[in-house]
């Protein structure tokens, strides 16, 4: 079994580089399970929406097992190693930690094209978690997503030796 974690900043591009992923390995035939994270704990508070994640993924998981899912591919903002350790105990798969970096200014961009009023509060989010260093270091390696996504996703693949 095999996992990666597409993680960084709120408008770096998680979600979309791993659906990216999934459709690459969907077109070799290769099984696999897609979870954006925030979807499995998406409550008003944010305390109580990481619980119900790793508790909801600790649900789940197994039933893909059953199903024969043997790859992974999760997106989800992980602010430090603790939190990286807990999803991978949640999943019950090792898993590869990908952080994806953008310039502010792309991130920005990227988050005023989404006209909702969360995206405002994720903007500042975002601003705040790099300027406090959250979530660095807590990857396997770094990777630039200021290329279009499917550059990106096959650069991730390569390096975990998807092919």
């Amino acid at each position: 079994m095999d996992g990666v974690l597409i993680t960084g900043v709120f408008g770096s591009g998680k979600s979309s580089v791993a659906a990216e992923i999934t459709y690459l390995l969907e077109q070799r035939a290769q099984p696999y399970a897609l979870l954006d994270l925030d979807y499995l704990g998406w409550v008003g508070d944010h305390e109580l929406g990481y619980r119900m994640m790793l508790r909801n993924l600790a649900a789940v998981a197994p039933n893909y097992r059953e199903a024969g899912i043997e790859t992974y591919v999760l997106a989800y903002f992980v602010s430090d190693r603790a939190a990286r350790r807990s999803i991978a105990q949640a999943l019950g798969v090792p898993l590869r930690v990908v952080r994806l970096v953008l310039p502010m200014p792309d991130i920005e961009q990227r988050l005023a094209s989404d006209v909702t009023s969360g995206r405002r509060d994720d903007l500042r989010d975002a601003t705040g978690s790099v300027a406090a260093g959250e979530g660095v270091g807590v990857e396997d390696i770094v990777i630039s997503n200021d290329r279009p996504v499917a550059t990106v996703a096959r650069e991730v693949m390569s390096w975990l030796g998807w092919r």
